[in-house]
């Protein structure tokens, strides 16, 4: 007589652990996105992040990681979700035990992280972008028109920033001795990217100034053995237009959302 054997169902768990525990799997996530990760550095702000280990059959798989505190702090979101590849096909089990773990009911992702995107497009509402992030693609030769770039970082004190991956370098942009950009670098980004903000004095906007010193915030994020990245809001048609003259492109967006009731 012949057995009928049932298939036990498959166990999938997050259980709480430290951002310690899984930086193995933390460094395969950042390989595999292969980009500046916006929200990389707040697992080393103490207090602002919980993060979880992901169980398959008492097999860790991947780990997940929610914002709680700065600009989280009455809305814990889940910002991360890795899987390894040859688990994914429990990707959406898996992130129905983060769900159920946490407590989570909001979303904050970056949308080059596919897997996440796609537990976004999956579990949440009311998706919106807050910010449009830009990668170098194009190097430019626009012209100083007669301004000059000035450096107000120490070089002691950048490389310090670049070591502990917090603060940066700041920079003003002069012509005929008075202020007409200022702008900067910070390192507080998954290692070797950085982020490039600058703002125009409103008296010499439109002159092509912000550009230029877009560009030159990029030779010097380069010359410092950094890859610049930037960010702007997704209706600041200006600021859109400056970071692409400088050669920077648009690549992904911090969309938010909230999760869906069952």
């Amino acid at each position: 007589m012949l057995e009928t054997v049932l298939e036990r169902p498959m166990l999938a768990l997050a259980t709480t652990s430290t951002a310690d525990a899984v930086l193995q799997l933390r460094v395969r996530y950042r390989q595999e996105m292969n980009c500046q990760i916006v929200h990389d550095s707040i697992h080393r702000r103490d207090g602002w992040t919980v993060t979880y280990m992901l169980n398959v059959d008492g097999v860790t798989v991947g780990f997940g990681s929610i914002a709680l505190a700065g600009p989280w702090k009455d809305k814990p979101s889940i910002f991360e979700f890795y899987v390894l590849p040859e688990h994914r096909a429990h990707s959406f089990k898996l992130f129905e035990a983060l769900l159920t773990a946490s407590n989570a009911r909001f979303m904050e992702i970056q949308s080059s992280d596919a897997l996440l995107a796609v537990m976004l497009h999956t579990y949440a509402r009311d998706i919106w972008s807050e910010k449009i992030v830009f990668r170098d693609a194009i190097t430019t030769a626009l012209p100083a028109n007669g301004a000059t770039v000035q450096q107000l970082t120490s070089d002691k004190e950048i490389w310090n920033a670049i070591a502990q991956r917090q603060g940066g370098a700041e920079y003003q942009l002069l012509l005929d001795g008075a202020t007409v950009a200022t702008g900067g670098i910070m390192f507080h980004y998954n290692v070797p990217y950085t982020d490039i903000y600058m703002e125009t004095v409103e008296s010499f906007r439109r002159g092509g100034f912000g550009s230029y010193l877009v560009q030159e915030l990029k030779r010097c994020a380069y010359a410092l053995g950094s890859i610049p990245c930037a960010r702007c809001n997704p209706g600041n048609v200006a600021s859109r237009g400056t970071l692409q003259k400088a050669g920077l492109v648009p690549f992904a967006h911090i969309l938010n959302g909230s999760i869906r009731d069952n």
